[in-house]
């Protein structure tokens, strides 16, 4: 079963790219744009939009950036709490620095960074020296006084005013950040109260993915979001305001509704004049631009698509309870998501075999210190390849060989890996690292598989089928160990797991 495609790249992109122009002509040719959602690597996206490219809005930064500037803004708290991204498995302000290169390579250039409700963390202060110290211009936000009641002293000299002014070049400045609660906001309204001192009316607009506000309140594209962000509390509902001024049911979600007030109060407060977006933004969906739905060619596709992301944000949210990351509330709020569309995890349809090649390991005895481990994965003909955990290898190996012997055409008893590499990599790790478990995870495989390919005809065939997995579906019976993890993320698999350990040892769980 080849993925079917529902999302057009090039028809979103033009509908997009004219949305944003068209905001930045609405005011004194000066636009802060907040950039919500990932910059690159949008996968959320890609999963529940099929046919999305996870790296379209660099494509859309790119045909704009010779009328835009780039500002980049990172939570204090983050970098001193180390927040990690789930996705990459790298911290907040790693993210950062990954983004500004990755930024470079699509000859984009980040104008500054904004270090947001800075208080003197000495993380931060260490990261911003870093980035100094490379050429990149920093600049610190301490938190806003008076925030968010005290309007009076939010846009004034004790609050917006205190923030030193970031200078751009172009009319439109996009204003981003990883992650949710980095200060986007903020940032933007700082720069309108001083581009209002300098005489520039300047506006403001919102660019956000999800919730798609022109799709209906119950689609699975928007439910997809509410499980996404089930730890963060967020909710899709009826914009309110959008409907009493226009008439018009419009999706947004519970953040933007709660700060809406707020919001139009300080624009109408640093226009002063009431020329500035406070005035002429009535709802929270008029202050976006997305044109995302504009790109949905098929939606069935995409329903179905993101009735699988559910399921797949369910067992993320049981793994997290179970590593002691998120409350159980989390797990319960995504149960109730799966049963208003009537799904199961086991709608999942690498579920099913992952758990049936666990049994078959346990049956057989040969697991690994008394655990017994399977998984799945779903080829892109939709064909369903499983594997199980034995004192040789990891399930997570096993299925992958299994996989790529599989699309390669290659009998099953033919070896891609000799027993004497087999042998010498535990010695390594038994005899020289002094490990335990001898037992190769999925990162070593590979790495013995490149070099089995040397000599290996089979092996050599193996290795260039990988990368048909990218994209694939997989279901692993426990939480992966780090070898597995990285070495399926590095492959581009989307990956669940069932919330069971692969061992009792603490360390490696």
């Amino acid at each position: 079963m080849t993925k079917d495609s529902g999302f057009d790249n090039e028809l979103y992109l033009e509908h997009q790219s004219r949305a944003i122009l068209e905001r930045v002509a609405r005011f004194d040719n000066k636009l802060y744009l907040e950039f919500g959602g990932k910059l690159m690597f949008d996968y959320h996206a890609a999963r529940v939009l099929p046919g999305y490219d996870p790296n379209v809005k660099m494509r859309l930064l790119q045909s704009l950036r010779d009328q835009a500037d780039i500002v980049l803004c990172l939570y204090a708290g983050d970098i001193e709490r180390r927040k990690v991204r789930a996705d990459f498995g790298i911290t907040y302000d790693s993210d950062a620095l990954k983004l500004i290169d990755d930024l470079r390579q699509w000859d984009l250039h980040v104008t500054a960074l904004v270090i947001t409700r800075y208080e003197d963390q000495p993380s931060a202060q260490t990261f911003k020296n870093k980035l100094e110290r490379r050429g990149i211009r920093v600049h610190t936000h301490r938190p806003t006084r008076g925030y968010p009641t005290d309007v009076e002293r939010i846009v004034g000299p004790q609050g917006y005013g205190a923030n030193p002014m970031i200078e751009t070049e172009h009319p439109l400045v996009v204003v981003t950040g990883p992650g949710p609660g980095s200060g986007k906001l903020a940032t933007c309204m700082s720069q309108l109260y001083h581009e209002q001192r300098r005489g520039v009316s300047a506006g403001y607009a919102k660019f956000e993915t999800f919730p798609v506000w022109n799709l209906p309140l119950q689609h699975p594209v928007n439910i997809a979001y509410e499980a996404a962000t089930a730890d963060l509390g967020d909710y899709n509902q009826i914009d309110s305001f959008h409907l009493d001024a226009y008439d018009v049911r419009s999706v947004n979600y519970n953040r933007d509704m709660e700060v809406f007030p707020v919001l139009q109060r300080i624009l109408a407060h640093i226009a002063g004049d009431g020329s500035c977006a406070g005035t002429v933004y009535k709802s929270p969906t008029e202050m976006g631009v997305n044109q995302v739905a504009m790109g949905i060619t098929d939606d069935a596709v995409v329903g179905r698509a993101a009735c699988q992301e559910i399921i797949r944000r369910y067992f993320r949210a049981q793994c997290e309870y179970s590593m002691g990351l998120v409350e159980k509330s989390v797990v319960h709020r995504i149960e109730v998501l799966l049963e208003s569309l009537n799904l199961r995890p086991e709608g999942r349809r690498v579920v099913g075999p992952a758990r049936e090649a666990a049994r078959q390991a346990q049956d057989s005895g040969k697991g690994h210190n008394g655990f017994f481990c399977g998984g799945a994965i779903e080829l892109p003909d939709g064909c369903l390849v499983a594997g199980k955990n034995s004192p040789v290898m990891h399930a997570a190996s096993s299925m992958i060989l299994n996989a790529v012997k599989t699309l390669a055409g290659i009998p099953d008893p033919i070896h891609l890996l000799p027993p004497a590499i087999l042998e010498s990599i535990a010695g390594f790790k038994r005899n020289i690292l002094d490990r335990p478990s001898t037992s190769l995870d999925l990162d070593e495989t590979l790495t013995a598989l490149c070099i089995s390919g040397l000599t290996n005809p089979a092996a050599q065939a193996a290795l260039e089928k990988l990368k048909e997995l990218r994209g694939c579906e997989a279901h692993l019976s426990h939480i992966p160990a780090r070898g597995d993890e990285a070495g399926l993320r590095r492959l581009g698999i989307n990956l669940t797991s069932d919330p069971t350990f692969s061992t009792n040892n603490l360390f490696a769980s």
